[in-house]
């Protein structure tokens, strides 16, 4: 089969390689996946870089989140077990924590539906306790994690601010519904959601991206706002003043998904059946920017992680396709 595996970390671009490799063999309680589509997440820029939570042993493929197909002809979605990722024709996956994929999306956007929107789901309900009627604002609205926690927030009733960098994200980020959306390259983000909120703020803050975005939060937040932490796509994790949380009185939510796999993970079902209806209704439906064969799924790594990308980039394979 062929498959893309890193040798040394590096920029994706320059380490991934397209290679002929044998078929993964499963192990104890895994399965193997013949994969329809794979999108890209940040995450494979940093597994790629060495500096992800779960550093895989050399060579790996990337590729965390694929829709597949098993052997008896099923379609499920699944978190592929690493080092045998999704950039390939198979990949093996944990068979007891493999998801149905919803009839309302096809392969591409059914495979969008897990990370990301259960990412959100948790950050926004099980975390942040989002109220209909509630200010939402969302870091990086237009990209893979921020455009489902738009949709998500929209699907729950609230008022939602997406925060863009350039026009065409903004474009984007008001067809996904946003309320207001806010260029942080040409407006002054704190004046400008200060101004539209009657200098209330937001209620619940959703921030992938830590840095300055993260201070711009803490300045933004509202009266018993709670600001969800779920990634550093800047490269910089922020240093939150527990002082400042005490005087203005508001929670820092810490978001880790994958610990709901092993810790909770009837959870996990429970929010796959919550997000399957909301896509059968035509509520959510994820944001499938580019679809890229096989061969492409380097350079689509690095769109990525250089943060050229709205919603997802879908890898398919000469297989599936």
């Amino acid at each position: 089969m062929q498959a893309w595996q890193v040798h040394e970390n590096g920029e994706p671009s320059e380490v991934m390689r397209l290679t002929e490799t044998g078929r993964p063999v499963p192990g104890d309680g895994q399965v193997l996946l013949r994969v329809r589509a794979a999108n890209v997440n940040f995450p494979d820029a940093l597994l790629c870089r060495g500096q992800y939570q779960v550093r895989p042993p050399l060579p790996f493929t990337p590729g965390v989140e694929i829709c597949g197909e098993t052997e008896d002809g099923r379609r499920v979605l699944a978190t592929p077990a690493l080092p045998y990722g999704g950039f390939a024709e198979y990949a093996l996956a944990d068979a007891a924590a493999l998801l149905p994929a919803p009839k309302a999306l096809d392969d591409a956007e059914a495979a969008a539906l897990h990370i990301g929107y259960q990412t959100g789901w948790f950050g926004l309900h099980r975390r942040a306790r989002l109220e209909a009627g509630e200010t939402l604002l969302v870091h990086a609205a237009a990209g893979g994690v921020g455009s489902a926690a738009v949709q998500l927030g929209k699907a729950a009733g609230a008022t939602v601010i997406g925060v863009v960098g350039g026009a065409e994200k903004a474009a984007v980020a008001r067809e996904l519904g946003c309320d207001l959306v806010v260029d942080r390259r040409a407006e002054d983000v704190i004046a400008t959601v200060k101004a539209a909120t009657g200098g209330r703020g937001a209620d619940v803050i959703y921030d992938p991206v830590g840095g300055e975005a993260y201070a711009q939060s803490a300045k933004l937040v509202a009266f018993e706002g709670r600001i969800v932490v779920v990634g550093f796509a800047s490269g910089t994790i922020p240093t939150p003043a527990l002082n400042h949380a005490l005087v203005k009185n508001y929670a820092v939510l810490g978001l880790h998904w994958g610990l709901y796999n092993t810790k909770n993970p009837e959870l996990v079902g429970h929010c796959h059946e919550q997000l399957t209806e909301l896509a059968a209704r035509g509520a959510i439906k994820p944001l499938v920017s580019e679809r890229v064969p096989l061969a492409g799924a380097a350079a689509a790594v690095q769109k990525v992680a250089d943060g050229r990308s709205t919603g997802r980039i879908a890898v398919t394979t000469e297989v599936a396709a």
